[in-house]
């Protein structure tokens, strides 16, 4: 990357994205059905329709007058960097954010994904509300995402929350903790603890995921691969993990198939996201048995 210069590039590759979206991709690469509650605005929220649609994904559309954002990833041949290059995303109505939020409840769902950095003027309690709504219906709620409406949303309590472990230790308060399993521990019953959630998955990059279901714990060590790209590895460990449980799985056992989904995206692309070979095989790794989903 040079300033000032015409800087050639390759053909670009174009994928659907945002947490939810991408969660929703791997679910289906997996086999799973979910329903992808997004926004669209403006040709660039046409676009975006436009590629779901090629992913054949069941979708819910809320129309915004705002433009949907475009991300840009960069892959630098010469040195192997990435650079992520984020616009802010567009400014929601209170109409807006509302009929997402009424969206979400039209439909009977056992799981309920809430992912992602909130849009401008969606206030910080939405997904504390989307927590309220589906424990009135049922629904588990998994929530991965960061800061204060994080924080909101555990206040009102969720099934399963996938902070890092720099989040899990400001959340806790133990600033400073290391990544052993004992201190893991320690952290994650401080959140089981007091009833704010049922399950905790702390991921931790190379190192891997730690998983606290309060009955007992589970370490997963990253399988060693060739990283081509690191973008939506932490939304295809949830997309993985998420059509385990809604398949039955031993919840151990859909803790590994987001370990595999999530270690399968790094070897691809951009925003390909996991193939389902992939994860067959690195789940395989981990387990010693054959995928069944």
């Amino acid at each position: 990357m040079e300033p000032e210069r015409k800087l050639r590039a390759s053909p670009p590759l174009n994928f659907p994205g945002g947490g939810g979206v991408n969660v929703s991709r791997v679910i289906k690469v997996l086999g799973g059905m979910s329903i992808a509650v997004f926004t669209a605005g403006w040709a660039t929220g046409q676009l975006l329709r436009d590629l779901i649609d090629q992913h054949g994904l069941l979708t819910r559309v809320v129309p915004i007058h705002s433009r949907t954002r475009v991300s840009a990833t960069a892959f630098e041949t010469s040195t192997g960097q990435e650079y992520r290059i984020t616009p802010p995303g567009p400014e929601m109505t209170e109409a807006e954010w509302r009929a997402c939020l009424d969206a979400v409840f039209e439909f009977e769902a056992e799981y309920i994904v809430a992912t992602g950095s909130l849009p401008r003027g969606v206030p910080e309690d939405f997904y504390a509300r989307v927590a309220h709504g589906a424990k009135k219906r049922g629904s588990r709620v998994i929530l991965d995402c960061d800061g204060e409406p994080f924080h909101q949303a555990l206040g009102e309590g969720v099934y399963m929350v996938k902070p890092n472990l720099r989040e899990l230790s400001e959340l806790t308060g133990t600033a400073g903790a290391g990544g052993s399993d004992a201190e893991l521990h320690a952290m994650t019953q401080k959140l089981i603890g007091i009833g704010r959630t049922e399950v905790v998955v702390v991921s931790l990059g190379g190192d891997g995921a730690f998983l606290d279901t309060g009955a007992g714990t589970v370490r997963l060590r990253t399988p060693k691969v060739a990283v081509k790209s690191a973008v939506g590895a932490g939304d295809s460990f949830v997309g993985g993990m998420t059509v385990g449980l809604a398949r039955g799985m031993p919840i151990e056992s859909a803790f590994a198939v987001g370990v595999a989904a999530g270690t399968a995206t790094v070897l691809t692309a951009g925003s390909e996201l996991c193939r389902r070979a992939d994860v067959e095989r690195l789940y395989h790794d981990l387990t010693g048995s054959v995928l069944a989903l």
